[in-house]
């Protein structure tokens, strides 16, 4: 059925009032920008409606109930004064029982309902269970503990965020609209299969496709913009993103549909900053990021998922239970299990998850001919061309030479480098310019999987110390240990001497 209207923006209307005397209305703001990009996504007008003339003394409009089934998608502003008012809530009411006597919206399909969350509000009790499933679009930010509405009144950042926002909205408005214009015009009636407030989190309108599933793990309220700038990618990009409706928020209902998810995911990413975020009810007291970590990880056992943990650079945890997560994930391997753990900027972040989704193209290596050892240099993507002088002298002295794959699908990557330190016969820890974060998770990595073959002879491991200098390789040096080659200070032959000698290779000349 075509619609005569795109949208309707139910809101309370004390949330229209200017800030100051002169400034326009926050909705009428949101109204107008809102028309403007869903009008330019579209490639023609947009049709948005609003009552924006009755006040909380008028009869509630039959011809606003009507119009409903005429509409094709809700766009709800809450704030406390929405949960307050009859008039709100019945708008919303009225437009889920529309939809639902259409045959368009069912179960957890929130393909015609979006949520705008103005100011932080308790819906649980109030709103149907449609909304309340819906993550939907924060319209405020954390200031001191206290939220803070973005709104332009507040100077040139808020705008922006105020603007880039709405610009996302649009986006999966858009997307929902066109869907829905395409199934009218086949005669369908089917719900869209994928929730409709794509770039919103806990939802997506993009079509099914081959491309990988990404569960981006729920966050603090820090890193909730880092979230949602992923979510938009991803979408835009074709792959769905989980969760995409909010989660249980009891222990013993959570586990189980976070563990489903996960299994129907290729990759996982955790973001852990110096928030908490929620913390669901139950007996341990963990927060939900620290619950999804675990059930991450527990997956990683069982399948091929690949998980990225991202922190960024310098972060610390504003309450104990925080930094106390922090400081395990950097250092226990069972948090670790099956991630790359990031300490960067967001660029980084984007980079490494977005080859971690390419299509795989992994070689495996050659064959060694008979007699002919092969030695497999572990390094991290920074270190290629540094380690170049010691893969030449290792390719001088006969020996066949491997390094890690660093492009490709996240599953096939790590079966190829799986494969790749497996039959090998000596194994070089380039610890150059990774860290010592990094150093430790390639060493748990590989004790890990030398138990899943216990009965595997042994091959000879050793650790090369490359510039720059740190903290860690200079205790490195002071301790001895004779699998550590010392290529700090010296040259690379003498170096690799007893490292030759273990994996049966001779002895360089000096």
């Amino acid at each position: 059925m075509p619609y005569d209207q795109d949208a309707f923006i139910s809101y309370a209307h004390i949330d229209n009032e200017p800030i100051t005397a002169g400034q326009k209305g926050w909705v009428t703001q949101f109204h107008a920008t809102l028309q403007t990009m869903l009008s330019q996504r579209l490639g023609e007008r947009a049709r948005i409606w609003r009552d924006d003339k009755l006040d909380g003394d008028d009869m509630f409009a039959d011809a606003i109930v009507e119009q409903f089934t005429k509409t094709a998608v809700l766009v709800s502003i809450l704030s406390p004064r929405y949960l307050r008012s009859e008039w709100c809530t019945r708008e919303l009411r009225e437009f889920c029982a529309a939809v639902e006597r259409s045959g368009k919206i069912s179960g957890s399909h929130k393909s015609r309902v979006f949520k705008v969350v103005k100011t932080p509000v308790d819906a649980a009790l109030t709103l149907p269970d449609v909304m309340q499933a819906t993550l939907g679009y924060d319209f405020w930010a954390d200031e001191d503990g206290a939220p803070k509405e973005l709104d332009p009144a507040f100077g040139d950042q808020a705008r922006q965020e105020f603007l880039s926002r709405i610009s996302r909205l649009a986006w999966s408005l858009a997307q929902s609209l066109q869907q829905l214009r395409s199934e009218d015009s086949i005669g369908g009636v089917a719900p869209i299969t994928a929730p409709a407030a794509a770039i919103a989190p806990g939802s997506t309108a993009m079509p099914a496709t081959a491309k990988p599933a990404v569960y981006l793990a729920y966050c603090g309220r820090d890193l909730n913009e880092v979230r949602e700038q992923l979510a938009t990618e991803l979408r835009m990009h074709g792959h769905r993103v989980l969760p995409d409706e909010a989660l249980p928020m009891t222990e013993d209902a959570l586990v189980p549909v976070v563990q489903e998810l996960l299994a129907r995911c290729t990759v996982a990413v955790h973001l852990v900053g110096r928030s908490v975020g929620p913390v669901p009810d139950g007996p341990s007291g963990r927060s939900l990021a620290m619950v999804q970590n675990d059930c991450a990880a527990q997956c990683c056992e069982r399948s091929s998922l690949r998980r990225i943990i991202w922190l960024p650079a310098g972060v610390s945890g504003e309450r104990a239970e925080q930094q106390a997560f922090i400081e395990a994930l950097q250092r226990d391997p069972a948090q670790q299990r099956g991630a790359d753990l990031l300490r960067s900027d967001v660029e980084a972040l984007k980079a490494t998850l977005h080859r971690a989704l390419l299509p795989a193209q992994p070689a495996p290596p050659a064959p060694s001919a008979p007699g002919q050892h092969r030695v497999h240099v572990l390094m991290c993507d920074t270190d290629r061309t540094a380690a170049v002088p010691l893969l030449k002298r290792l390719l001088a002295q006969g020996v066949q030479v491997s390094i890690p794959v660093f492009v490709g699908d996240a599953a096939a990557l790590r079966r190829a480098n799986a494969e790749l330190i497996e039959g090998c016969d000596g194994l070089i820890l380039f610890y150059g310019a990774g860290d010592e974060v990094w150093k430790f998770h390639q060493q748990s990595e590989l004790r890990k999987q030398a138990a899943l073959r216990p009965a595997a002879p042994g091959r000879a491991e050793w650790v090369w110390l490359a510039p720059p200098l740190s903290a860690d390789k200079e205790l490195l040096q002071l301790l001895g240990d004779p699998h550590t080659l010392d290529a700090l200070n010296h040259p690379t032959v003498d170096v690799l001497q007893p490292f030759f000698a273990s994996v049966g290779a001779g002895v360089c000349a000096p």
